[in-house]
């Protein structure tokens, strides 16, 4: 680099400007550089953490108590991802978690228990191991445990909230209810009858980004999926995969993450596969293997791996497996970023 060329950017320095033709190939790659590492959270290794949690500090005083899931190469950040966040909530028998509301979305994968309750916008429901709730932004929800304490037994979900992309989009807000519990004013299982039964209001019209439905029964995906396994054989990239979606317009359930669950039958095996979505996974059923960057993560019931984004990733089934997936796919699609390469053995 010639003398004459480092004293002009060393004068144009203290105007705050910059050549970009020496950052272009950095600021636009050929292709994404993956942010963070994959990484698998074993189920039966942080349990325990998250019971203890207990013992320290109750849900009231937590207002949310949650061990967040950090990658490891995103540390301090409370980042799953470079758009995403994800923890492990506990609520004990008896407890409420106070209602507020906020600008991110929320997701709830529901992971053990029985008993408890998320009540959001208005409507209370009952959440069981592998139901998919949904807390749209700016809604107000609480979360309750109707066990009676030294009886029922604690519950545990995974959330998953879109915190990094409102941060970057400088749209964080929050507010906290006057009450501990926000008003109830509709019946348990008012929006799964109105709108997830293949039927709607005459006359009614979303008003929100979200599906009207917030809470998606397991026992009517698993049905769902097992039933695709008698329709033919599963996608050589995906196997059985289906995504979630808003009943009133058949697209993603939320704006913002991508949600999705896959069944791959025992012995079957992906091809390599990869998206410019970082993805989120937890085995609700089964085990198996996913294998990533010459690492191999071993899935059982309840363990949780995080795919950086464009990073080939393979699945591989020894028990009938069945995984649950959060992405911000659909905020990509919507932006027109997305891309897929589904690749050759």
């Amino acid at each position: 680099m010639s003398d004459s060329r480092n004293a002009y950017y060393d004068r144009i320095a203290p105007n705050h400007l910059a050549p970009l033709w020496t950052r272009l190939k950095s600021l636009v790659p050929k292709e994404p550089t993956p942010v963070g590492v994959p990484h698998r959270w074993a189920y039966s290794e942080v349990r325990p953490h998250v019971l203890e949690s207990a013992d320290h500090i109750s849900a009231k005083e937590a207002e949310r108590r949650v061990l967040i899931l950090e990658n490891p190469a995103l540390a301090g950040s409370s980042q799953i991802t470079q758009t995403l966040y994800a923890g492990l909530q506990l609520i004990m028998p008896g407890e409420v978690a106070p209602a507020h509301r906020h600008t991110q979305s929320a997701l709830r994968f529901i992971v053990e228990g029985s008993g408890a309750y998320t009540a959001v916008d208005g409507e209370k429901t009952m959440m069981q191991p592998g139901d998919f709730v949904i807390t749209p932004s700016w809604t107000w929800h609480h979360h309750g445990h109707d066990g009676e304490p030294g009886k029922a037994g604690p519950m545990v979900w995974l959330d998953g909230l879109d915190i990094p992309l409102t941060h970057f989009f400088g749209s964080t807000f929050r507010e906290d209810h006057a009450d501990e519990e926000a008003s109830v004013i509709r019946p348990t299982g008012d929006a799964l009858a109105r709108y997830g039964s293949g039927l709607l209001p005459v006359g009614w019209r979303n008003g929100s980004l979200n599906s009207p439905v917030f809470n998606y029964p397991y026992a009517r995906t698993r049905e769902a999926l097992h039933a695709l396994t008698r329709a033919g054989a599963p996608d050589a990239h995906a196997g059985h995969l289906m995504r979630y979606i808003n009943p009133a317009d058949g697209g993603w359930a939320m704006p913002t993450m991508a949600t999705m669950i896959r069944l791959l039958p025992a012995g079957f095996a992906t091809l390599p596969y990869r998206g410019s979505d970082s993805t989120v996974f937890i085995a609700v059923e089964g085990q198996g293997e996913l294998r990533v960057a010459g690492q191999r993560f071993e899935l059982t019931p309840h363990d949780i791996v995080v795919v950086p984004g464009w990073m080939a990733y393979t699945l591989h089934a020894s028990q009938d497996l069945v995984l649950f997936s959060y992405s911000d796919r659909v905020a990509q699609e919507k932006l027109g970023f997305f891309r897929e390469q589904r690749l050759p053995a």
